[in-house]
């Protein structure tokens, strides 16, 4: 017989094993999670174990719902039910269960993004009451080995952090909209491993790029109408010294960034994801 339940900070383990029983034969090359891995979506997503439900037959967890939670809303992080268990109902409960309890808890707006090829989850999506809101794009850019001279641009670059973009009031209520694993509480979350470069006029910065060592671009703006030279420029520079030769930007929303722009500075697309949106409500 099938039950549901809610977690709390202690189920750690049994959320990790639930995902690996249930989301891993779905996606197979993906890693495994781990304790630390589940721990970093809590730090990085706002991950919360309240916010997270198993599914089970009898002692063996058949689903799994993740969570996370910020005062914009909830993310439905990741949702899957193991193969022997799919078209039983039990993803539609999960989320109706979710919806519930944001209904009297808030916030009441609950978002998730769905890969495009995964044509049955978004069919649980609007099934369950969500709506299309926007289409994001993966973006992938070949570094190119003569970024590994030192800067010679006819502009002034610097490093920068989050700590200064926020101080120049980059990071606040004027930043576009972007993913949720690319936002300002996910920048300040991982800012202690995150590098950056800006070109600066005497007046602000004019661009700027922020990134991970593994060539994960997680954000990239420009601040004066020049066709993208400064961000070339910029992309340039931080190609050269990165440990892989492939620069990565996950899940570009239309209103942060223009895929004209990152198609003239280089970037290629690589894949899409529908953005579903829903309110809470009571069963």
């Amino acid at each position: 017989m099938s039950s549901y339940r809610f977690c709390r900070t202690d189920d750690i383990g049994l959320l990790v094993d639930a995902l690996n029983r249930c989301w891993s034969p779905h996606f197979p090359d993906e890693p495994a999670t781990t304790p630390a891995s589940f721990k970093r979506s809590i730090r990085d997503l706002q991950v919360w174990c309240s916010s997270c439900m198993v599914a089970f037959d009898g002692a063996d967890p058949i689903g799994v719902l993740i969570g996370a939670k910020r005062p914009s809303g909830t993310l439905i992080h990741r949702i899957a039910i193991h193969p022997d268990h799919v078209r039983q109902g039990h993803g539609r409960h999960l989320l109706a269960s979710i919806s519930s309890k944001l209904a009297i808890l808030g916030p009441p707006r609950l978002v998730t993004e769905v890969p495009e090829a995964l044509t049955a989850a978004s069919a649980l999506f609007t099934a369950c009451g969500y709506l299309e809101e926007a289409s994001l794009t993966d973006y992938v850019l070949q570094t190119d080995p003569a970024g590994r001279v030192a800067n010679q641009g006819p502009w002034f670059v610097i490093p920068v952090t989050a700590d200064d973009l926020a101080a120049n009031g980059l990071l606040g209520d004027a930043h576009p909209p972007v993913c949720w694993e690319r936002s300002v509480e996910t920048l300040t979350a991982r800012k202690d491993e995150i590098s950056g470069l800006a070109v600066a006029s005497d007046e602000q910065l004019e661009a700027y790029l922020l990134h991970a060592k593994d060539g994960e671009v997680l954000s990239l703006r420009s601040l004066v109408d020049n066709g993208g030279a400064r961000l070339r420029h910029l992309l340039s520079l931080v190609g050269g010294t990165q440990e892989t030769s492939v620069l990565r930007m996950a899940k570009v929303h239309p209103g942060e960034i223009q895929g004209e722009l990152l198609g003239s500075v280089g970037f290629q697309p690589a894949g899409t994801y529908r953005v579903y949106a829903g309110r809470a409500r009571s069963a």
